[in-house]
């Protein structure tokens, strides 16, 4: 029987890795753990989750460096980076794909990826059968909503059909990852992360669009759950590209028994739709509390607050309010696992959403480049230590049975 038996307070090695254009017209990889100089300093790194007192890292090794083909895997960093956290005693949650894939693969419209994710899903575990934590693919409607409909990065598309080309391949991708791991490991447990989206109407000429975005913010974890979409959705996805039988097979092969649901919340997740039919950041309105409840009540499973960080000096209140929130969520009786602030080091051009290389630190981490603490990872190493034992005495053991 899978049980979570303590709270599970956690960070992250940020390692977002898409490609991008850059206005010569020249494709460039970023990679944001080369960007924060993980790679030479990765010990150290480790070192500072220990000295939080946090227990779960999200982690996973760069994707498109260490699947080099069909069949041919370059694991040396790998083997260093987990033999490490296996010795140290830190959980990772395995992150298997973010953002990106290797450049033989091409990017998200390829139909080939699925399947290709699977096969290195399932070399990952035989590699590594000890591990039960995994996050195969992170966030997937950012995934797809940057590469394929905002024309951001990788395929740098910007149309709906695009978008459903990428979403569908995507979870598919998921999916069968989930299954893969689960041949090696059967208890894995398979925590999702997906961002948490709200779509406000500016006024009432705005509701039918905002309606339409609302349910379109599901669509990740509807096919990746199995869960039966409204008319209106299924109808899009037909419109652009996806076939009642592609959408069948979700239908039938989703592994919802394995999941939480991680939700990712930043002070960016909600929108203003306006009457030009354009959306921008509203800024909290609702908050994690309320559209936490939205997705709980949506499917039914253990919650994780996977991400969320603000940059100094607003970090420190916004820890706290999202901690807070966190806190009556688990009072009120949602099943919430574990918090995560994203993450352990400060980040590189996330204010350009990675578009701009332009070396901009952003003082989002729990510790500066330097590797110096931060006002927020002092704040956040004194949560744990005072509420550690307090929920793991809450938790009473989380069976999953329970929530399907």
């Amino acid at each position: 029987m899978r049980q979570i038996s303590q709270f599970m307070f956690a960070t992250g090695i940020e390692n977002s890795y898409p490609n991008i254009v850059l206005p010569d017209g020249t494709v460039k990889r970023v990679d944001e753990m080369e960007k924060a100089n993980h790679y030479g300093r990765w010990r150290e790194d480790f070192n500072l989750v220990k000295e939080m007192g946090i227990e779960f890292l999200r982690y996973g090794p760069p994707f498109y460096s260490v699947f080099e083909g069909p069949g041919r895997y370059n694991w040396d960093f790998t083997d260093e980076t987990f033999n490490a956290l296996k010795e140290m005693n830190i959980v990772p949650i395995v992150d298997l794909c973010h953002f990106g894939m290797p450049d033989w693969l091409g990017n998200f419209q390829n139909p080939d990826f699925p399947a290709y994710f699977a096969e290195y899903a399932l070399a990952f575990a035989r590699r590594y059968p000890y591990l039960q934590f995994y996050t195969p693919i992170n966030e997937i409607f950012i995934t797809a909503m940057f590469s394929a409909q905002y024309g951001w990065w990788n395929e740098c598309l910007a149309s709906d059909r695009a978008y459903v080309t990428a979403l569908k391949h995507l979870c598919k991708a998921n999916v069968l990852a989930m299954a893969a791991i689960m041949r090696v490991q059967p208890e894995a447990i398979f925590i999702q992360s997906e961002s948490s989206e709200y779509f406000h109407a500016e006024d009432p000429s705005c509701s039918k669009l905002a309606h339409f975005l609302n349910q379109k913010r599901f669509l990740s974890l509807d096919l990746t759950y199995g869960y039966p979409i409204s008319a209106e959705m299924f109808l899009y996805l037909q419109d652009n590209g996806m076939t009642r039988e592609e959408y069948q097979w979700f239908r039938e092969n989703q592994v919802k028994a394995h999941c939480i649901m991680g939700n990712d919340y930043y002070y960016t997740n909600e929108h203003m739709v306006h009457p030009n039919g354009t959306t921008s950041a509203s800024g909290e309105i609702f908050g994690y509390y309320v559209i936490t409840h939205q997705y709980y009540r949506r499917y039914r499973l253990p919650v994780m607050h996977t991400e969320t960080n603000m940059i100094e000096p607003n970090s420190v209140g916004w820890l706290r309010k999202e901690w807070a929130n966190a806190k009556r969520l688990k009072r009120d009786g949602i099943p919430l696992v574990g918090f995560t602030w994203y993450s352990l080091i400060d980040q590189v051009d996330w204010d350009s959403a990675l578009r701009n290389d332009a070396g901009n630190i952003n003082a989002l981490g729990l510790y500066d480049m330097d590797r110096n603490i931060r006002a927020v990872g002092k704040e956040y190493k004194k949560i744990i230590r005072q509420w550690k034992g307090v929920l793991q005495e809450e938790s009473y053991g989380l069976h999953f049975n329970h929530y399907l």
